[in-house]
């Protein structure tokens, strides 16, 4: 074991503060990295206010993580000490089910390993994440980066990355597909990319106006105001995939009244409160409303790989660990463009 330092909270009603622990040295097919940024997310808050449940504290979190390779286990083919690497929101899973065998490990029916909030098979106690100067993973588990990417704004790929990247292929959005991306925030201005880098012809729903501009930049071809019942009107039937990234209550039918037949709106966000849905909505269409995870371990691989080829990250703000609290603050009020990166190296 080797000492960590990092930033925890010891409580939900804690803010997170400095917190000393112990990492495990690497075994024969572990890497251990050293941390240089990550992201933070906004279940890292639910989490660590303890809003989902099942919250295990301390709690260190974060799962957008970059870094550099500083030990290899004897047996690790992949990585070498000196590489470049990146850890999402996995470090295992039972690898024997039949969704980890088809490269599905989000789905794992033994329940995947979280980088943080899981059971810890190694040490017994729970995994704690990417807000600390290290972290020794499985090198199954660990992602390849290019070094042509700014490394800051590749972290949130990580999460917002896939999270918004998998459905979008699941569902294979392209040309001649009009797609609409609901909320222009860390996981919404990355939908608005994808969308738009794979050929689709994408609006986005906003309740804010001010978001226009940015979001025609980000590659929106529309920009269209959720709250103008008008506007709304005028584009019924017409979208063949929504992609929801909204994490507060909101109406579903709005969206469902919105697709084509055989359309599909996909909830990559999590509402705290349970959402009504109208039967109808879905019945005289053939519409379906989905859900979606992050992407398997390949797919996060295929995913930094194509964003690499692209030029495609996530638009950033840095910060310093020790202006976290402030950052859980404003993200609670959407004041972000559109995703905190945190420079491991003020820890």
């Amino acid at each position: 074991m080797h000492p960590t330092k990092g930033y925890a909270a010891k409580s939900k009603t804690s803010p997170l503060a400095p917190f000393s622990f112990e990492r495990r040295d690497p075994g024969p097919t572990d890497i251990q990295i050293d941390i240089l940024f990550c992201g933070v997310c906004h279940s890292d808050l639910h989490t660590v206010r303890g809003e989902w449940g099942g919250t295990i504290f301390p709690c260190v979190p974060g799962h957008e993580i970059v870094g550099r390779v500083v030990k290899v286990g004897q047996e690790v083919k992949k990585f070498r000490e000196g590489d470049l690497a990146a850890v999402g929101c996995m470090v295992d899973s039972c690898r024997a089910c039949a969704n980890c065998r088809e490269n599905l490990e989000q789905f794992c029916d033994n329940g995947p390993v979280f980088t943080y909030n899981s059971k810890d098979k190694h040490t017994g106690g729970n995994t704690y994440g990417g807000y600390s100067q290290s972290i020794v993973v499985d090198q199954d588990f660990v992602l390849r980066i290019s070094d042509k990417l700014d490394l800051a704004a590749t972290a949130p790929l990580l999460c917002a990355g896939i999270t918004t990247y998998s459905p979008l292929r699941h569902w294979k959005i392209g040309k001649g597909h009009k797609v609409g991306v609901v909320g222009l925030g860390g996981l919404g201005h990355m939908g608005v990319k994808f969308a738009n880098a794979f050929g689709a012809q994408v609006a986005l729903f906003t309740t804010s106006p001010n978001k226009t501009a940015d979001a025609k930049k980000l590659g929106a071809h529309e920009v269209i105001l959720s709250k103008n019942e008008e506007e709304m009107e005028k584009h019924e039937k017409s979208f063949d995939f929504i992609l929801d990234t909204v994490s507060a209550p909101h109406d579903l039918d709005a969206y469902l009244s919105l697709l084509k037949r055989d359309g599909t709106l996909v909830l990559v966000g999590a509402s705290p409160d349970p959402l009504a849905v109208d039967a109808f909505s879905l019945i005289h269409r053939r519409r379906s409303l989905a859900g979606s995870l992050i992407g398997g371990i390949a797919e996060t691989q295929e995913m930094l790989d194509y964003c690499a080829e692209h030029g495609i990250v996530c638009d950033i703000e840095k910060i310093s660990i020790d202006q976290i609290n402030e950052a859980y603050e404003r993200m609670l009020k959407s004041d972000v463009k559109y995703r905190f990166v945190i420079d491991m190296a003020s820890l």
